[in-house]
């Protein structure tokens, strides 16, 4: 699998790159390397079926290590997230590939916080992942024990109905589970602050989630928001981490227009600390960096991955960041990416303006943006080759002033990613289109 961690945790195909053998040793190894002091692991999962097989390896792992491990079965991971800050916990692991394919899994690493790992920390992991046997285990009257820890997401629940109430309208709303580990609080938390509400994509099978749906396939939901008349649409990912909105014509709201949209408000509130700051990745688009600073807000920039973007939060002091993904981070509420705090924040803004989602989404006009993901064997050697990279600084230069050229390896995927940015909507493409077949015929 080359570097395990990647920019959301660890993630390969079940079975197949990410083996039960993987999640067994990083069970020993987490509790070795973050819960020196002793405690306990919390573990939570989706929808998809090699989930069951994963979880019971790393509760082996973290149980033959002597740590009790308490199983919250299938939730969102902000839930997971909630729970593990709120307890007694060294350490949580969210069983997850979020928006990827059903035959992928993840592994996602938090702190005793709630709180991602540091690159760091997570290369000691990784180095002891590899020689996990060599760590020394528990005899029997010392191993730990496994726990259902169902009952801890009550506590999530109460928290999410109780931003609801507050930001209830009259407006009828309908979601899309994404056949994954939303659907089992989204419904009950988005009803709560609407007129009505429609659930759609909620039948999880264990191979359906992101099939055909969800936030990395939102045409589905426009269609049945468009059909029957809804003020808007929510799109949940595989874990509930993201969300992609759809206004009352049926058209997808841009990750970047939902971050204005909230910060927007929260700035005419003066409910937006340090100065109006928002944190969002490189790939966010300049429009919103635009409408935000000219109503006095301040733009900070990170490398792409949430966890950047919380750490660049803490920080500055910023209360608002996200990615143009859909994962959006409202401190006030929580520390990580939540579909459903996002979903409630866009309905607090609809009822307290009274605009359409539209006409939100309107007042942070986007510039054109070409992004491409250019499936290659050697990622992380891109800028070796010579031909490649002039072909980079080339179109950086014609863009000059006027537009920005963003070339990437994937953090989760054996891909290049390409991002142009500029004035003129079909020569971004055309450069865009160049760079991607370049990147393809070169690094293959």
């Amino acid at each position: 699998m080359g570097r395990l961690f990647g920019t959301d945790g660890i993630r390969g195909i079940a079975n197949v790159d990410l083996k039960p053998t993987i999640a067994y040793a990083l069970g020993r190894a987490a509790v070795h390397r973050l819960m020196p002091a002793g405690g306990a692991v919390v573990v939570g999962q989706d929808t998809r079926r090699s989930g069951d097989m994963l979880v019971a390896s790393l509760l082996a792992g973290a149980a033959s290590m002597g740590a009790d491990v308490h199983r919250l079965g299938v939730v969102p991971t902000p839930a997971l997230v909630h729970v593990a800050a709120s307890g007694d916990f060294g350490a949580g692991v969210m069983v997850s590939a979020s928006h990827n394919p059903a035959d992928d899994n993840g592994l996602k690493v938090l702190d005793g916080r709630g709180l991602k790992l540091d690159d760091v920390v997570e290369d000691e992991l990784e180095a002891l992942i590899w020689r996990a046997e060599e760590l020394e285990g528990r005899r029997n009257a010392e191993l730990g024990r496994a726990f259902d820890g169902a009952p801890l997401v009550g506590g999530y629940l109460r928290h999410r109905l109780a931003i609801a109430e507050q930001v209830r309208g009259d407006v009828r709303v309908a979601l899309d589970c994404a056949n994954g580990s939303g659907g089992v609080v989204a419904p009950e938390i988005v009803s709560a602050a609407t007129r009505s509400l429609s659930v759609h994509f909620n039948e999880p099978d264990g191979t359906n989630i992101n099939a055909g749906c969800g936030a990395t396939a939102p045409a589905a939901l426009a269609a049945i928001v468009a059909a029957d008349g809804f003020d808007a649409g929510f799109a949940l990912d595989g874990d509930a981490d993201r969300c992609v909105a759809v206004d009352e014509r049926g058209e997808v709201v841009d990750g970047d227009q939902l971050i204005g949209i909230i910060a927007l408000d929260r700035i005419e509130r003066g409910a937006l600390p340090a100065d109006g700051t928002v944190v969002v990745s490189v790939l966010s688009n300049g429009g919103l960096a635009a409408a935000v600073e000219q109503r006095g807000g301040r733009i900070v920039r990170t490398p792409v991955g949430d966890k950047y973007i919380a750490d660049a939060m803490l920080v500055s002091g910023a209360g608002l960041g996200g990615e143009k993904s859909g994962h959006v981070i409202v401190l006030e509420h929580t520390s990580s990416g939540d579909g459903i705090v996002t979903a409630l924040e866009v309905l607090g803004v609809m009822h307290r303006s009274g605009l359409r989602l539209s006409e939100l989404a309107a007042r942070i006009p986007l510039y054109p943006q070409q992004q491409r993901t250019v499936p290659v064997r050697l990622k992380d050697t891109w800028q070796a080759d010579r031909q490649l990279l002039t072909a980079v600084q080339d179109a950086q230069q014609e863009l000059l002033g006027k537009g920005r050229v963003l070339v990437r390896p994937s953090g989760t995927e054996s891909a290049l990613r390409i991002m142009i940015e500029g004035e003129d909507a079909a020569r971004i493409s055309e450069l865009a289109d160049m760079l991607a077949q370049l990147a393809s015929e070169r690094l293959n």
